[in-house]
């Protein structure tokens, strides 16, 4: 069944909580609603619902207005899924499955055998058929969801809206409920209008999304369409990461840190960092963290690490896909390298494309710069030149410090700046990690 929601409003007050929403849900779509608190997703949800009466704007479902339902005509069309499922009363699953038939019986009218072959499908369609008998202040927070789900399915709706379904679920409930809902939407053909808050969760389960602010609409259509890093960043303000899920390409959002800045403080102090691989990136996040300047370099376009140091905002020296380090990238690299006041030489597989990262190193050292030599596994198991590699890399350990680890090279990094703002924290949890 259709709902079509045209340029509604609704205020508590002067305080205007949704303005001008409008969009449409098709039968048989689950329909996410998302965004930040205090965004109107669940006052939107208690109006398609006619817990409250819209101040402007209308509601349509099967092409009929919300408005000319009767009471009894509403609860057969539609049923809700609240915040709260708990119970404080001690009734079976059976007992709470059957309110679900209130709409369907007279005032002084008993259950039928039809009511409880309803209520029968509705406990196997939600996997809660040997919880019947249970009480249902015994059952978990995901079998009691579960449960609430099949009264809302012995209502017969063609509509199913949920408030937060998931909320105070683990993972494995939480995927077990929206498996359920998803499946009731595309199998069922039931109509699914769900608040949710995991964007991720959203996008991976949702046939199409609706994006609120301040009561607004900012986006509606396909998760592409909607869980964009710049339409995240405008609505929660928190810069993400959004990737392709690696096996069925729903959109992943991932947290950034904010922005690097140069303060210009004298004792905030620039550290380059030369990696690959996926040697480096999480050394620069946690050396940007640390209250550092970091730089990068060079890194090929595309490469992992490459990927992180944009992600973090660090100036890196780029080199085109699958290309060596040509002689005017590795003379911006050493460009860059004149800036830092220490450079670490990540883990980084040696090839004949990379030889020249190798020499910005040897000259960092030559310069008189502190070089840190990250080497957890000897460099033959890395070395894809036959030789060469190696025998540069034996070059820059005997100029420089060799270091055993990460949390070896932060306290060598410490050691060095033992001061400067943020630096300080930096220090404390440094010696701790070594003291364990």
């Amino acid at each position: 069944m259709k709902i079509e929601i045209q340029n509604l409003s609704f205020q508590y007050g002067s305080h205007q909580v949704l303005d001008g929403v409008t969009f449409s849900v098709s039968p048989g779509k689950f329909v996410g609603i998302i965004g930040p608190n205090g965004s109107g997703k669940t006052t939107l949800l208690k109006v398609l619902s006619r817990i409250l009466q819209p101040t402007g704007g209308s509601v349509t479902i099967g092409g009929q207005p919300l408005a000319q339902f009767t009471q009894k005509e509403l609860a057969r069309t539609m049923a809700v899924v609240s915040q709260d499922t708990n119970i404080g009363y001690q009734f079976t699953v059976e007992d709470v499955v059957l309110m679900g038939r209130a709409p369907y019986l007279g005032r002084f009218q008993s259950e039928s055998l039809e009511d409880y072959e309803i209520v029968r499908q509705a406990l196997e369609v939600t996997g809660c058929s040997h919880l019947r008998e249970r009480s249902i202040t015994e059952l978990s927070g995901g079998e009691r969801q579960r449960v609430i789900i099949a009264r809302a399915l012995a209502q017969q709706p063609k509509v199913l809206l949920l408030d937060e379904p998931t909320s105070h679920l683990d993972i494995g409930y939480q995927q077990e409920i929206l498996d359920l809902v998803k499946r009731l939407s595309t199998v069922e053909g039931l109509t699914v209008v769900a608040v949710l808050h995991d964007l991720n969760l959203a996008a991976y389960f949702c046939h199409e999304l609706v994006l609120l602010h301040r009561g607004r609409i900012v986006a509606c259509g396909q998760p592409t369409e909607v869980l964009t890093a710049d339409n995240i960043e405008k609505v929660y303000a928190t810069r993400v990461l959004v990737t392709p899920h690696p096996v069925f390409g729903t959109p992943q959002i991932s947290l950034l840190p904010g922005t690097q800045t140069d303060n210009n403080n004298s004792e905030t102090y620039r550290i380059h960092v030369i990696a690959g691989g996926g040697s480096g990136g999480e050394i620069m996040r946690d050396l940007r963290d640390a209250g550092f300047m970091v730089t990068a370099g060079v890194l090929s376009v595309g490469d992992s690490d490459w990927e992180a140091a944009r992600a973090l905002n660090i100036p890196v020296v780029s080199e085109a896909p699958f290309s060596p380090v040509s002689a005017e990238r590795h003379q911006e690299n050493l460009a860059l390298l004149a800036t830092a006041q220490a450079v670490v030489l990540a883990e980084i597989p040696l090839g004949h494309g990379n030889l020249l990262n190798l020499e910005a190193a040897l000259q960092a050292a030559a310069d008189g710069k502190p070089v840190y030599v990250i080497e957890e596994k000897p460099a033959q198991k890395r070395d894809f030149t036959g030789g060469p590699g190696q025998l540069l890399l034996t070059k820059v350990k005997q100029q420089g410090q060799l270091i055993r680890d990460k949390t070896a090279l932060y306290r060598a990094l410490a050691e060095r700046f033992p001061s400067g703002g943020k630096f300080d924290d930096f220090t404390d949890l440094t010696r701790a990690a070594v003291d364990q």
